[in-house]
């Protein structure tokens, strides 16, 4: 929240919501002056100014931020530690044509890492292999196993978005005479591999400050390194602002902050994925439906579901595999089963979240409700832990684990976590303590391993260690909004304006907007999922549709429904909705509350 000491103003009085959240003025004071600056040295709208002022950008710094540049925001690659070591590796590895193994995680974030690695040493006529470990058989990461076979196969091996805690797997690859090199950025837990080098901007000796990139961001420095030691023998590498797209994709995709390159990662990404020229990204947008310019929303929520679901509940390297392709009719079938195995993983969701919730419901009505949800079964399908999680951290408000147990008694799971609270942080304390086989991951999320036997053991460790900091940020529940409006301004120009400030995402939230007596003219549920579509009419008469998403039955759901023909004030987020060819206006609720 960008307030000044003792700035904290109620926005329309409320100091209670339907959710619970008191309702404050995203912008303190001084912002407010900064916002004011905006729109006087910078011909900026008032909308624009107040947007970016509220989100901690400087007058001075307004039109840069808005026109985010490669050029300008892209750091150095070699402030990063272990940069000279693994881009000089993989330098000689394409000069002597060596035969490249490349170990991904089977997120998007490993798919479009090793994607971007396997299309640039292709540039060359090098020989690069993906390898995508099995959720359920193999885990996350390196294992011993996969990482001698690979050796057999490639004299270097680089692993992507994993390796920086699998110092016993990599030590297996080296025993067997490869080269292995490291790009991670995943929070460390102990010491790092013994391997020819290791770039991750989260080590602990690392002072780049670059932490809050990607995978594919340290992956895209890593090459911009490696093109400029090939540079200076004489060997030009390929372009690689054309691998933007997979950049920008991971980087929503990831939820890392949107700050920094990050921001330039997202915005230059979207234009070069408007081209359609990644034959993987093109099919996936057409199996999809999208049937207008790509953004980050569908990043986020059309792409980037399809291609996790191959290693969620199908094969892990169906997505790896698909944006590495340049054939559209080599793309297309890959990119069609991986939608049919998103609508498998949508099915399966459901089944499993309606049990997550009965016992997260349970456990929150008993006498001492946890600050940290942890559910689990041996019936759920282990690739799809983390969704739940997901949406047990949105139902409860509350970090929030949901688990898989196998045969024999151990547990994979995953872990989300709200803002303000470092999951990643928790966990490695509870490797440490020798509670969990193994986890680690970044602060809003992270994976464990854990034994059925020592189940209690790690909600009670869960509580001592994080009730105090949960229950802070639970009771502290705000809504911080950014300006007031009425339907009648809701306008597609509006959002046009609007966006120009984007893109939105972590460290650069979309704008709340308050919607202040509006009546309820009509609240229905809709769809299988829960959720409520609301058209709201303001004083004048305007009228705008709203998305109250997974709303029906619960606090906020209730309040809406109860409310039907009534004035009450509305905070959500306002998007274009684009249907049957027709874009409007649409708003996603995020609160309510009574109209004093």
């Amino acid at each position: 929240m960008n307030h000044d000491a003792d700035d904290r103003r109620l926005f329309l009085d409320v100091a209670k919501s339907a959710t619970g959240a008191a309702w404050l003025h995203r912008l303190g004071r001084r912002a407010e002056r900064e916002a004011q600056l905006m729109e006087q040295a910078h011909g900026l709208s008032g909308v624009i100014g107040r947007i970016l002022a509220g989100r901690g950008v400087p007058a001075g710094e307004a039109e840069r931020f808005l026109d985010p540049t490669i050029r300008d925001l892209l750091p150095d690659p070699s402030t990063l530690t272990g940069m000279v070591a693994v881009a000089n590796r993989i330098a000689d590895a394409i000069r002597r044509k060596e035969r490249i193994a490349i170990f991904g995680d089977y997120d998007v974030d490993g798919a479009c890492s090793s994607a971007l690695l396997k299309r640039y040493c292709g540039h060359f006529g090098v020989d690069a292999e993906i390898y995508i470990p099995d959720r359920v058989f193999e885990g996350y990461g390196p294992n011993p196993e996969a990482m001698r076979e690979l050796a057999g196969r490639a004299r270097l091996i680089v692993t992507v978005d994993c390796g920086s805690n699998s110092s016993v797997a990599i030590a297996a690859a080296v025993e067997a005479g490869a080269d292995v090199v490291v790009i991670d950025h995943h929070q460390i837990g102990g010491p790092l591999p013994e391997c020819a080098g290791v770039v991750n901007p989260n080590r602990e000796d690392d002072l780049s400050g670059q932490g809050h990139l990607c995978a594919a961001g340290v992956v895209f420095l890593v090459l911009v390194q490696v093109s400029r030691l090939l540079a200076s023998g004489g060997v030009k590498g390929p372009d690689l602002l054309k691998g933007l797209d997979l950049v920008g994709l991971a980087t929503v995709c990831d939820v890392v902050p949107l700050k920094g390159v990050n921001r330039a990662f997202v915005v230059k990404g979207l234009l070069q994925a408007r081209r359609l020229e990644n034959a993987g990204i093109a099919a996936l947008s057409k199996v999809a439906r999208i049937g207008e310019p790509l953004n980050a929303f569908h990043f986020g929520f059309l792409i980037g579901p399809r291609i996790n679901a191959g290693g969620r509940i199908g094969d892990a390297a169906l997505g790896a595999r698909l944006l590495t392709l340049d054939d559209p009719s080599h793309a297309m079938p890959i990119a069609q089963r991986l939608d049919e195995l998103n609508a498998e993983r949508q099915a399966m969701e459901q089944a499993m979240l309606a049990e997550a919730k009965a016992e997260a419901d349970a456990e929150l009505s008993s006498a001492n409700p946890p600050t940290v949800i942890v559910t689990a079964s041996d019936k759920w399908h282990p690739g799809i832990v983390g969704l739940i999680a997901a949406r047990l951290k949105e139902h409860s408000g509350r970090p929030a684990f949901a688990i898989h147990f196998n045969a024999n008694g151990v547990g994979a799971g995953s872990g989300r976590s709200i803002a303000g609270f470092d999951l990643g942080h928790l966990v490695r304390e509870a490797v440490e303590a020798g509670i969990l086989v193994k986890g680690g991951g970044h602060a809003m999320a992270a994976g464990i391993t854990v034994e059925k036997s020592r189940l209690g053991e790690l909600r009670a460790f869960f509580e001592a260690r994080a009730a105090h900091a949960v229950g802070r940020l639970v009771a502290d529940h705000t809504v911080e909004i950014d300006a007031m409006m009425a339907a009648d301004g809701a306008t597609l120009a509006f959002l046009d304006e609007m966006d120009k400030a984007g893109p939105y995402g972590r460290g650069h939230p979309a704008p709340v907007l308050a919607f202040a007596h509006h009546r309820v003219a009509d609240c229905r549920a809709v769809g299988a999922g829960g959720h409520l579509r609301v058209v709201l009419a303001s004083q004048a008469g305007a009228k705008l549709v709203a998305m109250a998403w997974r709303a029906d039955r619960t606090p906020l759901g209730d309040f809406l429904m109860k409310h039907r023909g009534q004035p009450i004030h509305v905070a959500g987020n306002l998007s274009v909705n684009h249907f049957n060819g027709q874009a409007s206006p649409q708003l996603r609720i995020v609160d309510a509350a009574e109209a004093g």
